[in-house]
């Protein structure tokens, strides 16, 4: 994953290949294909992972939690993984797939798949519709504000804080629609 967002910072996605990535990485185009599909899920390999978090997280939760609590759990289990250690490839990662049409629809496709996973987690919980998928949307956009404030370079809070942040703004203003 390093030595295909350093070389699409460098040199741009389209213009990097499969081969230039795994020899980057001291590897084969063999062994890449068996980890990734295509150039463009090397970005994206966490995301079952990502889904799984936000899942069990869910379904571990207390049985008194609302349907936004339970989010706001998953989101903290999501976001532990987000360390400092991965704050400056993050920034890189923003940039790369705001630059670029292919990844930013990917990106799209992955937000879905987190909305998804926490909708049947919380259906899993007997949460109704339209609230399961309510709450799971504002839980992946919550998400998705802060990892853009989490990834830019100046930045000095957790990813953590900063979904929470979120979230509790998107309440707010949930709650004044009405």
């Amino acid at each position: 994953m390093r030595a295909a967002l350093d070389l699409f910072t460098s040199q741009g996605y389209d213009a990097t290949s499969v081969n230039e990535i795994a020899d980057r990485a001291g590897t084969t185009k063999t062994t890449f294909f068996r980890h990734f599909a295509d150039k463009r899920e090397v970005l994206f390999a966490g995301q079952d992972t990502h889904a799984r978090l936000l899942a069990e997280a869910i379904a571990a939760a207390p049985d008194s939690a609302t349907p936004l609590e339970l989010v706001g759990l998953a989101l903290d289990a999501l976001t532990a993984v987000f360390t400092p250690e991965r704050h400056e490839f993050a920034g890189q990662l923003r940039v790369v797939v705001a630059d670029n049409s292919e990844l930013r629809e990917r990106s799209t496709y992955k937000r879905a798949g987190l909305a998804a996973a926490m909708t049947d987690a919380l259906h899993a919980r007997d949460v109704p519709e339209p609230n399961a998928s309510l709450a799971a949307e504002l839980g992946v956009l919550a998400f998705y504000r802060a990892f853009d404030r989490w990834s830019d370079p100046a930045n000095e809070q957790s990813c953590t804080s900063l979904t929470r942040q979120a979230l509790d703004e998107l309440r707010t203003a949930a709650a004044t629609l009405a």
